[in-house]
């Protein structure tokens, strides 16, 4: 049965209610933050494009039924930290498998570090620590630092993205900073 004019118009639709966010220019202006949330979730640089192709089509999928386009953030920022998870845990399926299948047939590397190797060891080295200490960290504080430190993000920014107040944020980078000083003091990075 066809309808009228005037029933198509008065009918709601989904898709015209979303229509006010542009998605693919929300999705850009918000990239570069993202994509430190889901590296500091997934710990490998390689998956973050993947993560992030997966948060745009969960996103524009989705239509963000958002009443308030002020809250697009911290919207975006849970569909990052889930898409997140959903990553790695289809990658902790397959890891065993490749794990054995490496071990096995891992083959041996020769570094020639020709140039400076002791400054590059020590760098290398170094750089290690502070990734391990990053790793033992809760997911939640490491990509608060990671944000705070990568982005050169104010205590207001922080808060607007994450969709907490400005004291969370100062409270919980406190915290995150204790822990990671913590660990890097436990891995005789810094001394304590």
């Amino acid at each position: 049965m066809a309808m009228n004019r005037s029933q198509r118009a008065a009918r709601p639709s989904g898709p015209a209610k979303s229509a006010k966010i542009d998605w693919p220019a929300v999705l850009a202006e918000h990239d570069r933050w993202l994509r430190t949330i889901v590296l500091a979730r997934v710990g490998q640089p390689e998956a973050v494009d993947e993560v992030m192709q997966e948060v745009s089509m969960a996103a524009v999928r989705q239509q963000a039924p958002l009443a308030d386009p002020g809250k697009v953030a911290p919207w975006l920022y849970r569909l990052a930290v889930t898409q997140s998870l959903l990553y790695r845990r289809k990658q902790g399926r397959r890891r065993k498998l490749t794990d054995r299948y490496a071990e096995r047939n891992r083959p041996r590397e020769q570094d020639n570090r020709e140039q400076d190797p002791l400054g590059w060891l020590l760098t290398d080295e170094r750089r290690q620590l502070i990734r391990k200490g990053l790793a033992r960290l809760p997911g939640r504080d490491a990509e608060l630092l990671l944000l705070k430190y990568t982005e050169d993000w104010s205590y207001r920014e922080l808060a607007a993205k994450l969709g907490i107040s400005e004291s969370a944020v100062e409270a919980r980078l406190h915290r995150a900073r204790q822990k990671l000083r913590k660990q890097l003091t436990a891995l005789e990075v810094v001394e304590g």
